[in-house]
């Protein structure tokens, strides 16, 4: 059971050092507090494992049958298939699914967690939409969690779902190696700090080591997992006289923003730069040249997600790591015919 019925809306009242009707005000949401009161109270609830006694109840008799989903965005091609998946799951095991839009960079603020034990018997959670304060907080109450392309730290026990980041990486870059002789190969990394774009990175540094390339620092530049920071970057080796034969971009948002950035400088794909992205998003199959890619299961990520989740709220063990595959996925951008 993970509800903590020891703890009352008293012992939240002095954690917080306020009254209990105030206590009472904020959780209800019955009457305006001060904004700074507001969140003292949420915090001391949040520390303490407090549950009012309406959620309280549906929690222990499995009542909720919703799901959460923490998420910092939706707009990019990325996210739909993931999202898709997860709701159609979530849909077929017979929950609904809340999602909760938490942008990088509010992490950190506990009182801001809109899901929980609260409103969900469990939650899906994406790579940096929860800080490890909080998330240590939630298994400490033996609240459900699944992480999602993003590993727990080291001392929590928490299931998640990651993809073969390393490895598809290294073979898309050892395809331009091998397959079409590119030697100078800049790289567009993604956000500092985000797992996947680490791994990515440390695969493409490992198939220029494994072929004898020097690493160049000056052709390793910001992508951001977006369009424009990767044309702003790209314009910028172009304008400084950089030499490259290829570039691999961390995503397939910044491989199109290098498209657009070749496409402006005059520069011709595949026959002068060949380019190849990550993801395998429903546009790369459209940009011109089609977009040469790693093909990321991202809708079996969702489904794998759910899956595992429902195991715990079951009560029954989850596989802690599940690493699925990536494959490269063959189009013109590389060079290929």
């Amino acid at each position: 059971m993970r509800i903590k019925s020891s703890v009352t809306i008293d012992d939240v009242a002095a954690a917080a050092g306020v009254s209990t009707a105030t206590v009472s005000r904020v959780l209800n949401k019955s009457l305006p507090v001060v904004e700074s009161t507001a969140a003292r109270v949420r915090a001391a609830a949040d520390q303490l494992g407090y549950v009012p006694k309406a959620a309280a109840r549906h929690l222990a008799q499995g009542a909720t049958n919703t799901l959460g989903l923490l998420l910092p965005g939706v707009s990019d091609d990325f996210f739909r298939p993931l999202v898709s998946s997860i709701t159609e799951r979530a849909a077929e095991t017979g929950y609904t699914l809340l999602i909760a839009i938490r942008p990088t960079g509010r992490a950190g603020q506990a009182h801001q967690l809109p899901l929980g034990k609260q409103n969900t018997d469990g939650l899906l959670i994406f790579d940096q939409s929860l800080y490890d304060g909080e998330l240590q907080r939630l298994h400490a109450i033996h609240f459900p969690v699944v992480l999602l392309y993003h590993a727990p730290p080291a001392d929590l026990a928490v299931p998640c779902v990651l993809i073969e980041n390393r490895e598809g990486m290294r073979a898309i870059t050892e395809h331009l190696i091998t397959g079409h002789g590119r030697r100078r190969i800049a790289f567009l990394r993604g956000p500092i700090g985000n797992e996947d774009a680490q791994q990515r990175e440390e695969g493409y540094r490992a198939a220029l080591a494994a072929h004898g390339i020097p690493l160049d620092p000056t052709l390793v530049g910001a992508g951001e997992f977006q369009e424009a920071p990767a044309r702003a970057t790209v314009a910028h080796w172009i304008a400084e006289g950089r030499n490259f034969d290829a570039i691999v971009a961390g995503d397939d948002g910044s491989a199109a923003g290098a498209l657009e950035a070749l496409r402006q400088a005059g520069r011709r794909v595949p026959h002068d730069v060949a380019v190849v992205g990550f993801d395998d998003a429903p546009r790369a199959c459209y940009l011109s040249p089609r977009l040469t890619t790693v093909r990321a299961p991202g809708a079996a990520v969702g489904r794998a997600a759910i899956d595992q989740l429902l195991r715990l709220i079951a009560g029954q063990a989850a596989e802690l790591r599940t690493l699925l595959p990536t494959s490269l996925v063959i189009r013109h951008s590389c060079g290929c015919p």
